[in-house]
């Protein structure tokens, strides 16, 4: 190929954006020149390298978007010290069919237990799998609805959340909600029943959730029905992680 010819190959690359290609194009033509390969089998090769290029871009972007504290892999968990019930529906879970199907997962019991990271670790596996995904407190997700609903932008909020794969509202019941908050928390998470899936992490019992919500009874009964239908419930009631990692650092000690 002539030097023109390249630079105008190079130059086209550029403009399609297409970093990938104008980085292997020399490497791929030697290569087939050499072994004397099709032309179309060199288009190809040139082609997969830029798409594999870009899917993991993508999939970079996608965990960064996700806005994840940390990242916590469902691989870490030592799986024996999870509560019973975590441990029999993590394999149902992990499947990413309750995106698929729009179902909520609910992960609820004590503090400790492994709540965030089981839905952290679910998030970057469904990120991995090409699912958008959010990773926000309930606290954050209320401020943000709250100053969206001064500044009249809170259409904008809503429909960016609805578009969402998959929703994860950590730390449910930490704080407790005025009505209004507690109303606009409601219609901000019914945007998403029965169509996109949302974890929800909280250390209340069901029959707690009330308190969270002002004792508005008729709100809670609502917010509930809605979030549990067609729901994988898991009980993560147990010993903390965290108190067994320092009763270990105590026994080292001694």
């Amino acid at each position: 190929m002539s030097k023109e010819i390249f630079g105008h190959i190079n130059q086209i690359s550029m403009e399609l954006r297409l970093p990938t290609f104008r980085t292997n194009l020399e490497s791929i033509l030697i290569k087939a020149t050499k072994a004397k390969t099709p032309y179309e089998q060199l288009i190809l090769e040139l082609l997969q390298a830029e798409l594999e290029t870009r899917l993991v871009n993508r999939k970079k972007a996608q965990l960064r978007n996700a806005g994840f504290p940390q990242l916590k892999h469902l691989q870490d968990l030592v799986r024996t010290e999870l509560p019973t019930d975590a441990m029999d529906k993590l394999p149902v879970l992990e499947t990413l069919d309750f995106i698929t199907a729009g179902q909520n997962v609910i992960l609820g019991g004590s503090p400790g237990t492994g709540k965030t990271h089981i839905a952290i670790g679910l998030g970057i596996k469904a990120c991995h799998a090409g699912h958008t995904v959010l990773f926000t407190t309930v606290s954050r997700l209320l401020t943000q609805i709250r100053e969206s609903h001064s500044s009249r932008t809170l259409r904008s909020l809503e429909l960016k959340f609805e578009k969402y794969d998959l929703v994860i509202c950590d730390e449910f019941g930490y704080i407790s909600f005025d009505k209004p908050g507690a109303e606009m928390l409601f219609n901000h998470l019914s945007l998403r029943t029965g169509i996109k899936s949302t974890i929800i992490t909280s250390n209340l019992a069901f029959d707690k959730w009330n308190d969270v919500f002002g004792n508005d009874t008729v709100l809670t009964a609502a917010l509930l029905d809605r979030l549990t239908h067609k729901a994988h419930l898991v009980n993560m009631n147990g010993k903390s992680f965290r108190m067994k990692e320092t009763k270990k650092l105590q026994q080292a000690k001694k």
